[in-house]
This record gives structure tokens, sequence and C-alpha cells, in this order.
């Protein structure tokens, strides 16, 4: 991945089963996130680069994400891995949390990771979500697309499972690193389960 040419941060990730939210690893199901200068050479780069064609030739199905960051806040393995160059726009917005939980925490992390899940299933309004990984149970990254910041700051913000996690967080220090981010969507590749998340909402490809 390092001699991709044009990428920056990257992260390979795995998932757990279902929709990624649980401690047990979905071996099917895996995660490449990157940052590149421009979205011409990501389409070029995730379609033609050697590392990325090896990967497509042995998968089954491929969904790619484009994205441009409008905010960040924290760090990701040291370093702010995403550069803000535009405000939030009308329309629908993605989300990007990961922690690195602390050992001593872990448990109580995952003991409420099932209520949360299970909220946001409920909700018709979230477009996408997955929980992926770097390292089982102690780095955890969970995406999600919502059809604006309103709904998104909604779920939330509402008294319920999400919040009170919140709150233990920050109660207990249960993370020693976090970041949070959001992303307007430029578009999208391929398909996830045989369509388009986004292009059934109405978002433009």
């Amino acid at each position: 991945m390092r001699r991709v040419d044009g990428i920056g941060f990257w992260k390979l990730c795995g998932s757990g089963t279902g929709e990624g939210f649980t401690p047990i690893p979905n071996l099917g199901v895996y995660s490449i996130l990157a940052t590149w200068p421009d979205e011409e050479t990501a389409r070029r780069q995730t379609r033609t680069a050697a590392i990325f064609r090896k990967y497509l030739d042995r998968a089954n199905e491929c969904w790619t994400v484009f994205l441009t960051p409008v905010s960040m806040r924290g760090k990701w393995s040291g370093v702010a891995p995403f550069k803000v160059h535009e405000r939030n726009r009308d329309g629908a917005v993605a989300a990007l949390t990961r922690a690195t939980i602390r050992p001593l925490t872990a448990l109580r992390f995952w003991w409420r990771v099932p209520d949360i899940s299970a909220v946001i299933g409920a909700d018709r309004n979230v477009i996408f979500k997955i929980g992926i990984g770097e390292v089982p149970l102690m780095h955890q990254i969970t995406f999600s697309i919502w059809p604006d910041t309103t709904t998104m700051a909604n779920f939330a913000r509402v008294d319920g499972p999400h919040a009170s996690a919140i709150r233990a967080v920050r109660d207990g220090n249960w993370f020693s690193e976090e970041l949070y981010a959001r992303f307007h969507i430029l578009g999208e590749n391929g398909t996830w389960n045989g369509t388009s998340p986004l292009n059934k909402k109405g978002i433009p490809a």
C-alpha cells in the first residue's frame, strides 16, 4: 500500500459479524481507508493500482465511497489524517468515529455495543452503517451515512444507549485516542449486497 503513487494516510481494517458491531470477526469483509490528493487520483488508483487490482480480483463484491472531509477533531495513530478544505454542505453526510480502547475498559465498552447497534439498526434514517477495526477489540471504527446532519445529530443526542455510552466514555476515560470526522459524499463505485446504498436514497454516484 505504501508504494501506491499518490496515497497518503491509509489503514487496512477487518470487520465484525452482522453489520460489524460485534467482537466476533467476519473473515469475509474487509475495508481499506485511504486519503488522496484529489478525487480523480482516488478514483483512478482504487481502480488500477496493482494492490487494489489484487483485492478486486479476489473479491466477490467491492464498494468504494469517495468522500471529502468537512470537519475533524482528534488524532489517529498520533496524526490528524484528514485535511478539511470546505464547510458542511446540505445533503447526505458520512460520519466516522475511531477510538483506541483502554484495555481495562474494553469489557465495559463491548457490553454497551449491542444496545447501540440495535438502536442504529432500527433508525430508518441511516443509509448505511458498519463497524470495522484495525486490531480486534482494541481499535474500533464506526462508519455511517445519513441523509443530512440533522438526522445524524438527532441519533447521537437523543437520550438512549448511544448518548449513555458517550457519557460513560467521558466519565470513565475509556479511550486513549479518539477521532471524529464528517464527510461530504462525492460518489461511489461498485455495489454492496448487490445494490447501491447511495442510489437507493437518491444520492448521486
